[in-house]
């Protein structure tokens, strides 16, 4: 049988059952109350796992949840067409086609062959978790300008999977630089 978890345990990065659905927990905050007799309340900011919807919902402390049946399987990025993303099981070596949905803005990381790790609830692939940083190759940047070197200076430079994000004037074409995959912000050269 499947652990139960209290609302009041759920905590940021968490993920829990709730009506038979696999959640995200994206921020909790714990209400206590003032005056005696009052019921503690838990906050929790949430991602459906299925649906990618965000949104706020408020439970009692001891409402229970369910762990999912949620699993994170390595797979390897092949390719993306009309009908959706194709990632290969790196375990049991089958294909696994994720919708443009499931898949969301992650193709702005991946490259062919990228190692990734791929959620599936009850057997079924509902989604993926790209690293915190990936390595991508510069594809465009701007020459940086000479003498414009004081302070913080960046210019924006389009990687191979078409993203484009502010790198520092020494980045060159060509180029491997690491992304935070969150913030999509420059981490640094590769």
């Amino acid at each position: 049988m499947a652990a139960l978890l209290e609302a009041i345990e759920v905590k940021r990065k968490m993920v829990f059952e709730f009506e038979g659905t696999p959640y995200y927990c994206l921020e909790a905050e714990v209400s206590t109350p003032t005056a005696r007799g009052g019921q503690t309340l838990v906050r929790l900011k949430m991602r459906n796992l299925l649906t990618r919807a965000v949104f706020d919902k408020t439970f009692k402390a001891g409402e229970k949840f369910k762990e999912p049946d949620l699993e994170l399987v390595e797979s390897s990025y092949l390719y993306s067409d009309g009908d959706g993303s194709y990632f290969l099981d790196q375990q049991s070596f089958d294909t696994h086609t994720l919708s443009p949905s499931m898949v969301g803005d992650a193709l702005d990381f991946l490259v062919e062959g990228a190692l990734i790790q791929l959620h599936k609830f009850n057997g079924n692939p509902i989604g993926l978790q790209l690293p915190a940083q990936v390595e991508l190759k510069v594809a465009y940047s701007e020459p940086g300008a000479r003498g414009n070197t004081s302070g913080d200076v960046t210019k924006l430079a389009r990687l191979e999977t078409g993203l484009e994000i502010k790198v520092p004037l020494y980045i060159q074409e060509g180029e491997k630089v690491r992304v935070y995959t969150e913030t999509r912000e420059f981490a640094g050269r590769a």
